[in-house]
């Protein structure tokens, strides 16, 4: 790619540090387009960077070259109903920096609004700093469910994402988390962050297990990482009366064959996610915090001239890997 243009009144050049591999990445990797998307060669992927300030453009007065910042790969336009009422996530004119609308974060440089730009602290490692966007994701997916203290919880997925269901959930006060999987040691992981059950799920029905945790009823709320036919409609037998299922993963296809008689006898709440929604400075807490710990996520680095390995590795599920990340 050229060397990006000096920033703009209000913008900020950041210098990309480490990107995080995301499971939108390997909907592109795997399958040639993701949520309906088709990718289009040449396309630069990730969404999940940190980096450092490389110079600032006018007005920006807040940021300073060296600076280490995450950064939110949305540029909103601020203007439309959606982000008018604190819905930005679904802003009509949103850019998307991530191979869809604009081009994503494995390259050296980028420049971006100075609001698109986190600062965290100068002993914040970059991958650490990488891991902001898939828990603000996180966040959102909590606000959408709504879990109430000594509620029950279902994890589809033990991927990044449905292990960061599972930390965030025991944060809220869950008072049993049960995670199925198919990848044995994303289970294992599951386990050492404290799921009360872990399910094998090609040999056994997470549903089963979430009725048999709960004296019969089902957990109140399901969280879908995993985003396929057998997952979701698992979901859907999972939660008890009144129970709500958030979707957070990306399916595959556009259509599935939902089942929807449990649903109707359980008038379940199906909620379909998209991306976060400002959550990055509650999300910055979380790590300065301790209270989510990027070393449960994060298992493999690349350097940028390995980073086919990152994406292979992941996509075969090889070597232990839970979430690879990319240096620069």
């Amino acid at each position: 790619m050229p060397d990006p243009p000096d920033p703009g009144p209000g913008e900020v050049t950041v210098r990309i540090r480490a990107v995080g591999v995301c499971g939108s990445d390997m909907h592109f990797y795997l399958e040639d387009g993701c949520a309906g998307t088709p990718a289009a060669y040449p396309q630069v992927l990730g969404h999940e960077p940190a980096g450092e300030i490389a110079a600032v453009g006018a007005g920006v007065a807040d940021l300073k070259p060296g600076d280490r910042v995450a950064v939110e790969p949305a540029v909103s336009c601020g203007r439309c109903e959606p982000c008018r009422t604190g819905r930005r996530n679904l802003c009509s004119r949103a850019q998307f920096m991530g191979g869809i609308q604009l081009p994503g974060l494995l390259r050296e440089y980028a420049v971006m609004p100075r609001e698109n730009a986190l600062k965290v602290p100068p002993h914040m490692s970059f991958a650490a700093a990488a891991t902001i966007e898939p828990i603000a994701v996180l966040l959102h997916s909590m606000e959408l469910a709504g879990l109430q203290l000594g509620e029950t919880v279902a994890v589809l997925g033990a991927g990044p994402i449905g292990l960061l269901a599972l930390q965030m959930a025991k944060l809220a006060g869950a008072s049993v988390v049960v995670v199925g999987d198919k990848v044995p040691h994303r289970l294992a992981r599951a386990e050492e962050l404290g799921a009360d059950q872990v399910v094998d799920v090609s040999k056994e029905s997470i549903s089963d297990a979430a009725h048999d945790l709960t004296g019969g009823r089902g957990v109140h709320v399901a969280f879908d990482a995993a985003a396929k036919q057998e997952s979701i409609n698992a979901s859907v037998r999972s939660v008890r009366a009144g129970g709500r299922i958030v979707l957070i993963g990306i399916p595959s296809k556009e259509t599935i064959a939902l089942e929807l008689w449990p649903a109707l006898q359980s008038e379940a709440t199906l909620v379909v996610q998209h991306r976060s929604n400002g959550g990055d400075h509650a999300a910055l807490e979380l790590l300065e915090d301790g209270r989510i710990d990027p070393a449960s996520i994060l298992s493999h680095r690349y350097p940028l001239s390995d980073g086919h390995r990152a994406f292979a590795t992941m996509g075969e599920y090889a070597d232990g890997v839970i979430k690879p990340w990319i240096e620069l």
